[in-house]
């Protein structure tokens, strides 16, 4: 593929999520549950496995989609925040913390720019985030927002491991769309992590015919010192 289409395919690929996190957002609970063989809510929950808050705790949930691991925080007792671009998504999470009687803690916005104070969330979870997550903004908001350590906890990816023709098939899928490319080495992602206040561990976790990876970020000081 010449530079020219390359772009071009990047662009289209761009636009589709675009559409899948806004107008089309609707059909997001089914998406996933297709191109993950039923495992998305197993790979959400991999990042609540890691977390050291406790019940009653304030955590921030950033770009928390159509809601279904916010409400998982609040069925789990925390005190669950969430902060998001798309209104399509803060619709669809309102209705289902309506629906089931839980408080409605939403904000929306970019995640470089978070409309909290400092120093008051005891954990920051993202799960399955665009690339504007590693983005020094981001991440000094999130420094920001941390308690002292405090936990900013990230499931960036997951991967298939069953050999069969379905699951062949969608991880093609996925490196079409440039979802698949070269792992960062936990080496190299703790030093991005690094200059940004952040001790970092990378575990993998299992469910069902997969695994999913999560980036375990402990806040150790101030972004920059």
């Amino acid at each position: 593929m010449t530079p020219a289409a390359k772009r071009v395919w990047s662009g289209l690929i761009r636009f589709g999520f675009r559409l899948l996190y806004n107008e089309f957002a609707f059909t997001y609970d089914l998406v996933s549950q297709i191109v993950s063989l039923g495992q998305w809510g197993c790979w959400g929950r991999t990042a609540l496995r890691h977390l050291k808050a406790s019940a009653g705790d304030p955590v921030l949930e950033l770009a928390y989609g159509t809601g279904n691991l916010h409400l998982e925080l609040n069925r789990r007792g925390y005190k669950a925040f969430g902060h998001d671009l798309s209104p399509y998504m803060a619709a669809i999470t309102r209705r289902k913390l309506v629906s089931q009687n839980m408080p409605v803690r939403l904000s929306r916005g970019m995640a470089q720019a978070l409309p909290y104070r400092s120093g008051v969330f005891a954990a920051v979870i993202s799960t399955f985030p665009a690339e504007f997550i590693i983005a020094p903004e981001t991440l000094r908001e999130v420094n920001r927002v941390l308690q002292p350590a405090g936990q900013f906890i990230i499931v960036p990816n997951a991967v298939l491991t069953g050999k069969g023709a379905v699951e062949a098939g969608i991880e093609a899928l996925y490196r079409i769309t440039g979802q698949r490319g070269s792992s960062a080495q936990p080496g190299d992602i703790a030093s991005m992590f690094a200059p940004y206040g952040f001790d970092v561990v990378v575990h993998h976790e299992q469910c069902k015919n997969s695994v999913a990876t999560v980036i375990v970020a402990t806040r150790t000081r101030n972004a920059g010192d």
